[in-house]
């Protein structure tokens, strides 16, 4: 079947290639162009584009496809059959949607409806979810509204985080998209709505949820919030969440939420650390406690720290002008005492 693929980032990168391997013929490849990155501000392709160069694959650029008409002009002589489309970055406008007789088929990181939108992946650990996955949908012009042809979902574990959950969900992605081709092919042209019925697809009627684009205000930690509230919102937006040390912004990565009945869940040494610093049913914090208040530091583990309820183990963490670090690199970085406080930007 021949195909125009439409991606960006590395996470389109694994169902173009899947989708090669399979024996379809990519006739053209749409992805952002290239931004200026780095230090010193050099040009970069996106990885959609590197993989697309690599495979000898005609690659667009446009800056604004709906704004485009010569460049929408020249896709649609490509003669795509369909179009499938995985983290492009822009709305598709009608007129390309209708282009290929057997639609455009959207390969999304969610169960829809849940989490529509910019950020599935990382509203869904940030809002604790047990459960993701990747829907392939037909477009409309709806945000992420089609009907849904395969679904299948991942569980999401108590310390994953985003750049895991993506690789997972990116993999499942390529696999289903070519799962999906057959079916597409088999049911053939016609009018969208006979296509869809052949299809069997399933509409999407339950509540939704906007995955909102992130404000730079989501990434700042608020240490009066719950330990597992911070944990979801660190590996959630890894590695961006960021609090202050000592007058200097610290970015942290990686922790541990030392709440007893999670501990089956948790590493060995943060259950270790849960049983002795958690509390328990109906307990109370010390009210003389400040929430990001160091309440132990831990040899080759990290900082045990006080927030709204159970502490909070900080495993992983990039002090400014540092490099990331953990365990006891990060103690000696940090030179933390029982009492000091992480949130503080005037200490």
């Amino acid at each position: 079947m021949k195909i125009l693929y439409w991606g960006t980032p590395a996470y389109a990168v694994p169902t173009l290639q899947a989708l090669h391997q399979a024996g379809h013929a990519i006739v053209g490849v749409v992805t952002q162009p290239d931004r200026r990155r780095g230090r010193g501000k050099q040009l970069v392709p996106s990885p959609v584009k590197t993989a697309a160069l690599e495979l000898g694959i005609p690659v667009f650029t446009p800056e604004r496809i709906r704004k485009e008409p010569d460049c929408q002009a020249e896709l649609a002589r490509l003669g795509a059959d369909c179009s499938v489309v995985v983290a492009f970055g822009q709305i598709l406008p009608k007129d390309v949607l209708e282009q290929p007789p057997l639609g455009c088929w959207n390969g999304h990181g969610s169960l829809l409806p849940r989490w529509r939108g910019a950020g599935p992946i990382q509203w869904s650990l940030m809002e604790g979810d047990e459960a993701t996955g990747v829907g392939v949908m037909a477009m409309e012009e709806g945000l992420d509204t089609g009907p849904v042809l395969l679904e299948e979902a991942l569980p999401i574990g108590v310390r994953e985080n985003a750049e895991s959950l993506a690789s997972r969900l990116s993999q499942l992605t390529a696999e289903l998209m070519v799962k999906a081709m057959p079916l597409i092919e088999a049911a053939g042209p016609g009018p969208e709505h006979e296509r869809l019925a052949r299809l069997n697809v399933r509409p999407q009627t339950e509540p939704s949820s906007y995955a909102r684009m992130l404000a730079k205000e989501d990434f700042q930690i608020n240490w009066n919030r719950s330990a597992l509230a911070i944990h979801r919102q660190v590996m959630g937006l890894y590695p961006g969440a960021t609090t202050h040390w000592k007058g200097k912004r610290l970015k942290v990565m990686v922790t541990e939420p030392l709440i007893k009945r999670l501990s089956d869940h948790l590493s060995s040494e943060a259950a270790a650390l849960a049983e002795q610093w958690g509390l328990s049913a109906g307990e109370t914090p010390d009210p003389s406690i400040h929430p990001g208040q160091v309440l132990a530091v831990v040899p080759d583990q990290g900082l045990v720290v006080a927030s709204q309820g159970c502490p909070l183990l900080v495993k992983e963490a990039q002090l400014e002008g540092k490099s990331r670090s953990q365990g006891a690199q990060l103690l000696q970085q940090l030179q933390a005492c029982e009492g000091d406080r992480l949130g503080l930007s005037d200490q």
